[in-house]
């Protein structure tokens, strides 16, 4: 059959691209199932932020290793993924944060990330632009962004070179072997891989992925406003926040000088409409830290679903009741960042390789454990 391939992957967004290229790298027959545009979904809603984070042990792994992923593969990217090293400022608004930013940066040291605390007037040396008052901040210049949807145009670029093909099409239930489609066909694959974000569970109910909605707003273009991706300390607080609606400050600035502006977080809300009332609080919560933002121009907002676990790790690996069905979801707003070593882990496991982290504590086994023995 034409559309045959030895693994079939649902979702042509940043982490099923990831995974795709991965996999043809290593000589597999790969198809990925897109039923949009490729980076159209959640990937067009990401920052781009590629951020070591360290809510657990487990997350700073892989996102430090995934940055590793990306730093490389950044040597060889094209222009328009608009890859920049800006650094993270993480902002500290009183001495409480400033002592969250020490011991932010005694876990990061404890990792090999490097980190400088910075006291006030190192902050505003930094970014003058940031409202009077702030006690301090943690600069982490190895950060970076890139362009979310032309990266992953990028990586289904490359896979493609090694045979991957795209097939447009949208997967509405899992078979016996394969795939259906909503226009009738059947994909029969011996391996199908889950990367379909929010909808992964229109496939596998079962599965413990829920939506988180988020605003995005990007300003015309202003050089030089502000230099380094900036987010407040109350971010974590706020991002992982399982019960109640949250806004949180974080800017950063784009290759073309414009300022995209996040970040709102709605859990269990699947619509993409603009919440006008949301996106209020947000932008006043950007506004409070930046207050030159007020004077500014915004082109454009809209909205994406990320898809969240109960635990705040992604799911990568065997679905444990599930024969030839792989995931590789549940990223939240990491999934920009976590793509490349998502890609990796996956492709480990699937051809029997060690992999470069440990890998279990993203296994969905951890948290399908009834369905295992079901």
């Amino acid at each position: 059959m034409a559309d045959r391939a030895d693994v079939l992957i649902v979702g042509g967004g940043m982490v099923g691209a990831a995974c795709a290229a991965a996999l043809a790298a290593e000589g597999v027959a790969v198809a990925v199932l897109e039923a949009d545009t490729v980076g159209s979904g959640a990937t067009a809603a990401g920052m781009g932020h590629i951020v070591v984070m360290d809510d657990s042990s487990a997350q700073l792994v892989l996102t430090r290793y995934s940055q590793r992923l990306w730093d490389a593969f950044a040597e060889t990217v094209p222009a328009r993924v608009e890859y920049r090293r800006c650094g993270t400022l993480w902002v500290a608004a009183d001495g409480e944060e400033l002592q969250a930013a020490r011991d932010k940066q005694a876990f990061y040291a404890a990792h090999d990330v490097p980190s400088d605390v910075l006291d006030a007037p190192a902050l505003y040396e930094c970014e003058p632009a940031l409202r009077a008052g702030l006690a301090g901040g943690l600069l982490v210049p190895g950060d970076s962004v890139v362009y979310p949807p032309a990266a992953a145009e990028a990586l289904l670029a490359r896979a493609a070179q090694q045979g991957a093909r795209v097939i447009a099409g949208t997967a509405v239930r899992l078979v016996p072997g394969g795939v259906q489609l909503a226009d009738g066909r059947t994909l029969h694959n011996d391996a199908i891989v889950i990367a379909n974000g929010a909808r992964a569970v229109e496939l596998a109910p079962e599965l413990p992925i829920s939506p988180k909605k988020g605003h995005l707003a990007i300003t015309d273009r202003y050089p030089g406003f502000v230099r380094h991706q900036l987010v407040e300390l109350g971010y974590v607080k706020s991002a992982h926040a399982t019960h109640g609606d949250s806004v949180a400050f974080n800017v950063q600035p784009r290759a073309t000088g414009q300022l995209l502006i996040g970040s709102s977080r709605q859990p269990d809300v699947a619509t993409r409409e603009v919440d006008y009332a949301m996106l209020a609080r947000m932008l006043a919560r950007a506004v409070a830290y930046l207050p030159g933002l007020a004077r500014l121009s915004c082109i454009r907002v809209w909205t994406g679903l990320r898809a969240a676990t109960p635990d705040g790790l992604p799911l990568i690996g065997p679905h444990p009741a599930r024969s030839g069905v792989w995931v590789a979801g549940g990223h939240e707003g990491l999934g920009i960042t976590t793509s490349l070593a998502t890609g990796q882990l996956l492709a480990a496991q699937m051809l029997g390789h060690t992999p470069q982290i440990p890998v279990e504590p993203y296994l969905p086994a951890r948290v399908l454990q009834e369905a295992a023995h079901a």
